[in-house]
């Protein structure tokens, strides 16, 4: 009896087991074994051990170089870096500032609210994209440089001055709308009587906050901040279509020179191989920064069972 209950649990979780093997496992493997060729646009499987490794290496785009204390040109490394930390930096902490301010009115209102910020969620990048660039059009036509010149100053190219401050700002505020659900979801779950009895103990707003909402709120806020992380390291979308990863490379990030070296003309040809073996590097760091997260902030405790029996 037990072996058949177990069987129609394996069987109840199949079809998703068969899913991610087919959209997830075997494509991962697939991308791991091309970064060993030197596949192109006539999809030869040419095997080359090490090459792309190699030539990741030497790759003057990736690695640093200082000079006199300041960067000698734009990088890979330190643009993910700065994308990824200060996205998330935003996305985090402007979701958990909607999310507070929203349950703390009216609930329909906070709801129609969510509601629209949502949005985002739903619409093409692209729309979002175009919304950006008539905002920061370097002509006197451009929304924020119509405001410049109210005030007699000149008009600014926004997107050449200031590449990774545009994508990093714009990503943070489409992509805070998760943070924002999730949390404002926690924060209803807490108990009424917890905040009634510490607005009877004469708590302030900011010390209700302080002291019942956001430790209550704290492994939701953590699983916002290990997974906007994952998908910032993945992410590339808002980056390609407002500055493209320009200029001369300042705004690219890891994900986004691992698709144009695949499918952009590389070097002359496309190099699948060379963007494989970068994707790979990328997936290793997202385990790294998994293994990180579970450690640090002790999700292990998260999913461990009640400690109170019930029968």
């Amino acid at each position: 009896m037990k072996l058949a209950a177990i069987g129609k649990l394996y069987l109840f979780f199949l079809p998703a087991l068969v899913i991610i093997l087919i959209f997830f496992a075997i494509p991962a493997v697939t991308t791991a074994i091309m970064g060993f060729t030197n596949m192109d646009f006539q999809f030869k499987w040419n095997f080359i051990g090490f090459g792309n490794y190699v030539k990741m290496v030497k790759d003057f785009l990736i690695w640093p170089i200082w000079r006199e204390g300041k960067l000698a040109r734009p990088n890979i490394i330190i643009n993910t870096a700065i994308w990824v930390f200060a996205t998330l930096l935003i996305n985090t902490i402007f979701g958990l500032i909607l999310a507070i301010l929203t349950t703390s009115i009216e609930r329909r209102a906070g709801t129609f609210f969510r509601a629209i910020w949502l949005l985002p969620r739903f619409t093409p990048m692209i729309v979002y994209g175009v919304i950006c660039l008539s905002l920061l059009l370097p002509t006197k036509r451009g929304i924020f440089n119509a405001v410049r010149g109210a005030v007699g100053l000149q008009p600014l190219d926004w997107i050449s001055l200031y590449p990774m401050a545009v994508v990093i700002i714009t990503g943070g505020f489409i992509g805070a709308s998760m943070g924002m659900v999730i949390l404002a979801s926690a924060i209803d779950s807490i108990s009424e009587d917890l905040r009634r009895a510490a607005k009877v103990d004469g708590a302030s707003w900011f010390q209700e906050i302080r002291y019942i909402i956001l430790p209550l709120i704290r492994w939701p806020l953590m699983f916002i901040t290990a997974y906007q992380t994952l998908s910032l390291l993945t992410s590339y979308e808002s980056i390609l279509v407002i500055t493209k990863g320009g200029p001369f490379f300042a705004s690219t990030n890891w994900s986004l020179y691992a698709y144009k070296a695949a499918f952009d003309v590389y070097s002359g040809t496309y190099a699948y191989g060379y963007g494989a073996a970068l994707a790979t590097i990328l997936v290793i760091i997202g385990i790294i920064f998994s293994i990180a997260y579970w450690r640090i902030f002790k999700f292990k405790e998260m999913m461990s069972e009640p400690k109170i029996e019930v029968e």
